[in-house]
């Protein structure tokens, strides 16, 4: 089957970084693109309208989490996860691939039958084969589907890592054949290997040959050294499609994001702006700020006088260091939402930069202020 062939424009390139537009049937993306993550059906601590303010085009779900709660029979009955959190935008979600890492404890790997789980919330046994993470992913309505991986935790053991390309190529296959070509949907592979050159390359031939709309990189941000990833990512982006999308999971703090872009990779999504929010540091123009450090404590000026989101500098450093150090909600709901405002204005200057051909200026200018 064919992918849809306009489904992602490649706008201009600035050496390897790309510019970029993901058409879907709730909107469109520009790329480089962040994706908030919305694991439940939220992203923690912000309310949705307050997203939408942040020019967020795009967030990700996740098939386990949403799979054991809400569960299917409410997301199908009221029409998909944006009509259940009030978000008319267009959804990724992760096939649970990740769980299979993160919550390794909980699983056993059977590569006929999919992973089967011992759910962390009430013990049930979960099987969440690849056929059936696709049919999940369809009823929580969602715009981006992955395949259903193995993503095996950092390792030096090459033979674990070729294994979970054997089962993960297999269960590609069958995602792709349950998927059959959805209609306004489209449909991710997720390129295994660790940090072997070859492994890499030998996944992304065998997904190149099952066809897919766009090509996600997975295994990364597990661990491993910041030069090691931009190795791989330098190695591996010279050989994927040129029209199609890449998105590189996890990933990360905005100079592991302009690395990657530098490498050639249009989609990110990680969890650091919200719990980097929860604990206190925020992300501002200036670099990395960690505001329960008492030198805050008698500041009075705003968080970060750059920032376009103007209502958020409302809140002194002062007032944020009281409510961080006294553990208020609010801290949180604050914080969390300027981080994610600066990652999409950040967003933003690096599209814009790309555009006008000063992409390296501003990677040199901010590649070391958020290490």
């Amino acid at each position: 089957m064919n992918s849809k062939k306009d489904f992602f424009e490649l706008i201009k390139k600035n050496n390897q970084a790309r510019l970029g537009r993901i058409k879907t049937s709730h909107g469109t993306i520009d790329t480089p693109a962040f994706m908030p993550v919305g694991t439940q059906g939220t992203v923690k601590s912000i309310f949705v309208e307050d997203i939408l303010k942040t020019n967020t085009q795009i967030i990700l779900g996740n098939t386990y989490h949403l799979y054991l709660r809400p569960g299917l029979d409410i997301l199908k009955d009221i029409g998909g996860l944006q009509k259940f959190m009030n978000w008319e935008k267009p959804i990724l979600t992760d096939s649970g691939g990740f769980q299979i890492m993160s919550l390794s404890k909980f699983r056993k790997i059977d590569k006929e039958k999919g992973a089967i789980f011992s759910s962390h919330i009430d013990g049930r046994k979960i099987i969440l084969t690849p056929e059936k993470s696709i049919q999940i992913q369809k009823i929580i309505n969602s715009d981006i589907l992955m395949v259903l991986d193995e993503c095996p935790k950092l390792t030096n053991d090459k033979n674990i890592i070729a294994n979970a390309i054997d089962v993960s190529t297999n269960w590609a296959k069958r995602s792709k054949k349950e998927f059959n070509n959805a209609d306004k949907k489209a449909l991710f592979g997720i390129v295994q290997g660790g940090l072997f050159k070859d492994l890499r390359i030998e996944s992304l031939e065998k997904l190149l040959e099952i066809n897919f709309d766009g090509y996600a990189l997975g295994g990364l941000a597990v661990g491993e050294k910041q030069e090691e990833m931009f190795k791989v990512l330098d190695d591996i982006t010279k050989k994927m499609p040129e029209k199609k999308p890449r998105y590189l999971m996890g990933v990360g703090t905005p100079s592991d994001i302009l690395g990657a872009v530098k490498s050639g990779i249009d989609m990110f999504d990680c969890v650091i702006p919200t719990r980097s929010g929860r604990t206190g540091l925020a992300f501002t123009w200036e670099g990395k700020l960690n505001l329960k450090n008492s030198k805050f404590k008698n500041d009075k000026t705003p968080l970060d006088m750059n920032t376009e989101l103007r209502n958020l500098n409302k809140y002194s450093k002062s007032y944020l260091n009281h409510l961080v150090n006294a553990n208020e909600i609010l801290a949180s709901m604050i914080i969390s939402l300027h981080n994610i405002n600066f990652y999409q204005e950040f967003m933003n200057k690096i599209r814009e930069s790309i555009k006008n051909e000063t992409f390296d200026t501003f990677y040199k200018e901010n590649i070391n202020k958020y290490k």
